[in-house]
């Protein structure tokens, strides 16, 4: 049954983080980082030309992005300041259109992709 699962997980078009992700890589990412250096940080990550923010807001902690060149995709990240000096990052991904052999793993490589960068500029608690 999980082998079908597996399969099956392969053509989503939709990936996101969680604190109890069943996938170590997919699970929410803490940081050193009071919540505007943390707000920042990920907007940083969308600075480049290839991707538009479509709405950001502060008070709620979201950024709404959208990628755009191959693969077109739909951002959603989400700053959480869980302590004073502690923030929680999560990322949902949803592609516009599936490839043939599935684009879950094309998201999970760019959320991974998201995190690695967070993590060579911010320090991260767990």
């Amino acid at each position: 049954m999980s082998g079908i699962r597996t399969l099956l997980k392969r053509f989503q078009s939709e990936c996101e983080t969680s604190d109890a992700h069943e996938d170590k890589e997919l699970q929410t990412r803490y940081f050193k980082s009071m919540h505007q250096g943390a707000f920042n940080g990920v907007l940083d990550l969308f600075s480049s030309s290839e991707y538009e923010v479509i709405s950001q807001s502060k008070d709620r902690g979201e950024i709404t992005v959208r990628k755009n060149g191959m693969p077109q995709l739909f951002i959603v990240a989400t700053v959480i300041t869980v302590r004073p000096s502690e923030t929680a990052i999560d990322f949902k991904i949803s592609a516009d259109k599936g490839k043939i052999f599935g684009t879950y793993t094309v998201l999970k490589a760019q959320i991974n992709h998201y995190y690695q960068r967070l993590d060579s500029d911010m320090k991260k608690v767990k």
